[in-house]
This record gives structure tokens, C-alpha cells and sequence, in this order.
């Protein structure tokens, strides 16, 4: 049986992850969501792959199948944690956030320093013990019993996405845990062999890695590009681990939302000259989906671009995948605060820009109190220029006698 795990979480509450269920039925919901930059240079998407890469052949057992069984997986538990261990810093204003000033006193600086730090999700790493930790471990290896007790590939094409993008965020979020304090995703290795590339999941005695998951798997079997904002990274750089667990009714709204945050963010898009400059996610995603890669990207980036990106599509003519930030999408920048450091304040205390500071005292830290309150502060400034600070989305409703591909991500 499986052990109960608590995750204590930054607000005091507990969960147990728990085996996700099986059900024949799930009810369907509405939910609410919530100038030219610096660039970072990478080599020439002429040097990525020109072809995907060889998949492992033991893989072809989940290329999804023709006749689905209408089954359906419940992610409650992973859905319930997610809304408790991230900060959603909102939507892109379009502007960098400013240059982190030094801790009082001193000429040190802590928390994320990335001027996207203010757009996508932070997770609240600091925050996970070693119970926290198991309870993810646990919780990946009930996905993979998963796999097998049910043939993943007979069941819809959406239901086996969310399987597959939930199955790889929750084993890159256990793993990250495990490393913690670290500062960027990708210095973490298995064994001598980078996060990515290690075989570490188990899926019906085939081991399985990050980038099997993503490539091999579902950049291989899924037409759509939306499908590359689904995967989190664990960086700040890339597509935000958004606060609902995939499912198979959520999934194709959810990835538009992904999509258009990520497209409209100056993580994806920036001008630099007459160069639309984009996030490098589109040259490692080109052998799959931008074959033809600067005319691909720019009708994908068109499909989702809002009156900002618009004009940078409109006003450039070259196209350039320059733009990463691998600094780990963390609240506290991937290490552990100073407490010496920290100013307390008392009940009502302001931040300099005149709002109240959100959760702060020094079990937070104070670098990451800072971020909470200039996360604020670009929210109330977005809404007083009446910019959307948050997205919605509508799952999908089946209703009697639709097909079980109904709405399905191609």
C-alpha cells in the first residue's frame, strides 16, 4: 500500500500524493486564469538537428492507436499540489523587470536576477522536505503503474497527452526537488548523465527520459506545435508550469493558454533591429514542427499573437532564435535566503512602490519578499492601463453521443 506522504506547504496547508484513479466519468469545469531587449546568442538553427532523432524503437508501444477506449485518468491529487506550490508572477507587461538592487548593507543579491523573472510561474522549492520530496518520487511511480495496468495508447489522443505531459513535469519537479538548492535545470545530472537524457522512468519495463517523453514520444506523434508549451522545464526561460493538472477535457484549452502566454511573453518573442528575435524552445522544436523554420514560426507565432507581437511580426523581416534564460523557475532563485539579512515588517508595512507586501516574514526571505511585491506592483499597473492580468479557459463538455476524439490536439 502505498505510504502517505504530506507536503507542508508556504500557506500551512497539507495534501498527500496519493495514486491518481481511473474513472469512467470526470465532471467538466470552467476555470479563470489568471522595446528592444537583451538577447542571448546560441549557434544557428542550421546547427540543430535537421531530422528528429532516432527514436528507440522500444518506444513504437506508445504511438496512440486508432480505435480509443472513452477511459478517463483523474489527476486530482497532482492538480490540487499545483495549486499550492507555485506563484503565478501573471501575464507579460512587455517590459524587463529592472535590475535587482543589493541586499541592504551589502553588495550581494539574492533571488532570481532574470530580467523575465516577473512573467511565468515560480515554484516554491525551498519549501519541499524530504516528506515533500517522496510524495513527488511516489507519486511518478504511480504514473508509471499506470502504464501499466492500462494501455495508455487505446485510450483518446487527449487523454493520453495529459498523461504524458503531467507523467514529465511531475518526474522534472521531483527531480529538481531533489538537487535543490541549484541554479539552473540543466547543471543537473543522474549518474553522469545530464537531467534530460537520463533513463530514470519506468514505463512497462522500458526506462524512459525527459526528452523520450517530449520527442520520441509526442513531438513524434502529435501534429500540433501547441503541444511544445505543455512541457515545463524548470526554467525561467521557458513555457510556465501552469496551476491545473492536464487532463483530457482541459487539455487542448489549457495549451492555448500556454501557448498565447508564452508567445506574448519576452521569454518567446523580442525585436532586435529588423530581427524578430525568439526563444531557442523553437529551434530545439524545429525538426518537428518548423521544418521551414522562419516562415513556420512566424505563421505560429501569428495564430497567437496579440497586438504587441503583431507589430513585431509586421515591423521585422529576419528571424533568430536567441533568446533562453535557463535560471531556475524558483522563488528563491535556486538558493537557500540569508535570514541575517532579512528586514522584518510589521502588519500593514509598505513596499517602496506603496502596496502592502504579499506573505512576507522571514521564513519567506527577503529578496523573495521583494519579487512577491514588484509582482504586485506590475499587476496593478497593468490593470490601471486596463491590460488583462489574467486568461481564461473552458474545458471542454462532452456531451451524449460525441465522438471520443472530440476537440482532440492533432
Amino acid at each position: 500500500m502505498l505510504r502517505k506522504s504530506i507536503i507542508v506547504l508556504l500557506a500551512g496547508t497539507s495534501l498527500g500524493l496519493t495514486a491518481p484513479a481511473l474513472a469512467e466519468t470526470e465532471t467538466p469545469e470552467t476555470h479563470a486564469r489568471p522595446s528592444q531587449g537583451e538577447t542571448h546568442f546560441v549557434p544557428a538553427v542550421g546547427s540543430a538537428r535537421s531530422q528528429p532523432a532516432q527514436a528507440d524503437t522500444r518506444l513504437a508501444i506508445f504511438a496512440p492507436g486508432s480505435d480509443p477506449v472513452r477511459t478517463k485518468i483523474d489527476y486530482e491529487i497532482w492538480d490540487f499540489a499545483l495549486k499550492h506550490i507555485l506563484v503565478s508572477m501573471g501575464p507579460s507587461d512587455g517590459k524587463g523587470a529592472p535590475r535587482p538592487d543589493p541586499q541592504t548593507g551589502t553588495r550581494l543579491k539574492h533571488g532570481p536576477q532574470s530580467r523575465y523573472r516577473l512573467e511565468g510561474s515560480m515554484a516554491l522549492f525551498r519549501f519541499f522536505d524530504k516528506d515533500v520530496i517522496d510524495s513527488f518520487t511516489e507519486y511518478r511511480q504511480d504514473l508509471e503503474r499506470v502504464a501499466d495496468t492500462v494501455d495508455i495508447t487505446s485510450l483518446p489522443r487527449n487523454e493520453q497527452l495529459a498523461f504524458w505531459l503531467n507523467l514529465h513535469n511531475v518526474a522534472l519537479m521531483e527531480q529538481i526537488a531533489k538537487e535543490w538548492p541549484v541554479r539552473e535545470p540543466r547543471e543537473i545530472e543522474l549518474g553522469g548523465i545530464p537531467l534530460d537524457d537520463a533513463k530514470f522512468i519506468n514505463l512497462r519495463g522500458i526506462p524512459v527520459s525527459l526528452r523520450d517523453i517530449r520527442e520520441n514520444i509526442v513531438f513524434r506523434h502529435w501534429r500540433d506545435p501547441k503541444v511544445i508549451y505543455g512541457f515545463w522545464r524548470g526554467e525561467i526561460g521557458g513555457p510556465h508550469l501552469q496551476s491545473y493538472a492536464f487532463t483530457g477535457d482541459n487539455v487542448t484549452s489549457l495549451l492555448d493558454v500556454a501557448a498565447a502566454d508564452f508567445i506574448n511573453s519576452l521569454r518567446g518573442t523580442q525585436k532586435f533591429g529588423s530581427t524578430l528575435e525568439v526563444s531557442t524552445l523553437y529551434a530545439e522544436a524545429a525538426p518537428y514542427y518548423f521544418p521551414a523554420f522562419e516562415s513556420d514560426v512566424r505563421a505560429h507565432l501569428a495564430h497567437y499573437a496579440e497586438p504587441r507581437v503583431a507589430e513585431l511580426l509586421a515591423n521585422t523581416s529576419a528571424t533568430r532564435a536567441s533568446i533562453r534564460e535557463p535560471d531556475i523557475a524558483d522563488l528563491h532563485g535556486g538558493a537557500r535566503p540569508p535570514n541575517y539579512l532579512f528586514v522584518g515588517t510589521l502588519p500593514g508595512a509598505s513596499g517602496d512602490w506603496g502596496g502592502p507586501y504579499t506573505s512576507c516574514s522571514e521564513r519567506v526571505g527577503q529578496a523573495a519578499c521583494k519579487l512577491l511585491a514588484d509582482r504586485e506592483r506590475k499587476l496593478r499597473n497593468m490593470e490601471r492601463r486596463d491590460e488583462p492580468v489574467r486568461r481564461v479557459f473552458f474545458s471542454n463538455i462532452d456531451l451524449p453521443g460525441d465522438p471520443p476524439n472530440k476537440n482532440a490536439v492533432e
